[in-house]
């Protein structure tokens, strides 16, 4: 078990780290109202994750038990996404965007539904946790459910903890970012790699 999870929780924590949409919404919404606001937003977000896991825990787990090649082929197809993901990193500008249309929210359970339904209806979300969870599981035959759900909540709690980190530094990580502007392309190339090392991780 212990052989699947650390290198899940490593992948898990690198990819939170890359600058994709939801932790750049977490950013700039500390930066205009707050690290509450951000660390409510994140919370939203995370909580989001546990539909994107029920569906795969579900789905995959009728799968896995028809057929190991079947499985096998659902783990080919992931590592196929996760090479085209990085395709499409390595093709995107490397400059990092703040916007600043950010809307206040006074109603604190307003803003953690607005993080969850964003999470939720993404459905790059459920895509990439079908390509990415399947790789992990530790005991295939054994239950499948229940392990999907163990990586849902581990990427969760990381995740959390990130954004939570992220609301709370977000003026120094916003100054820092703006002036150096190489930080956008070592960001993109670490994406860059990370997919490719998921990926390889999957097929081995």
């Amino acid at each position: 078990m212990l052989e699947q999870l650390i290198p899940f929780l490593t992948a898990s924590i690198l990819l939170t780290f890359s600058p994709g949409p939801d932790i750049i919404y977490v950013l700039v919404r500390s930066i205009a109202n707050g690290a509450r606001e951000g660390i409510v937003t994140a919370l939203g977000l995370v909580s989001g994750i546990l539909i994107h896991t029920s569906l795969v825990a579900f789905g995959v787990s009728a799968i896995i038990k028809q057929s190991d090649n079947i499985f096998l082929f659902i783990k080919i197809l992931g590592a196929v996404y996760l090479l085209y993901l990085a395709w499409q990193v390595y093709k995107s500008d490397p400059d990092i965007a703040f916007s600043s249309e950010v809307i206040r929210d006074k109603n604190l359970i307003g803003l953690f539904r607005r993080g969850f339904i964003m999470n939720v209806l993404n459905p790059k979300v459920g895509i990439f946790f079908l390509a990415f969870f399947p790789g992990f599981l530790w005991e295939p035959d054994g239950n499948t459910i229940l392990q999907f759900y163990i990586l849902g909540f581990v990427f969760m709690l990381q995740a959390l903890l990130i954004f939570s980190l992220v609301a709370i530094l977000a003026n120094k990580i916003s100054v820092y970012i703006k002036s150096h502007p190489g930080s956008g392309r070592f960001l993109k190339w670490m994406q860059v790699v990370i997919f490719i090392v998921i990926a390889v991780l999957i097929l081995l």
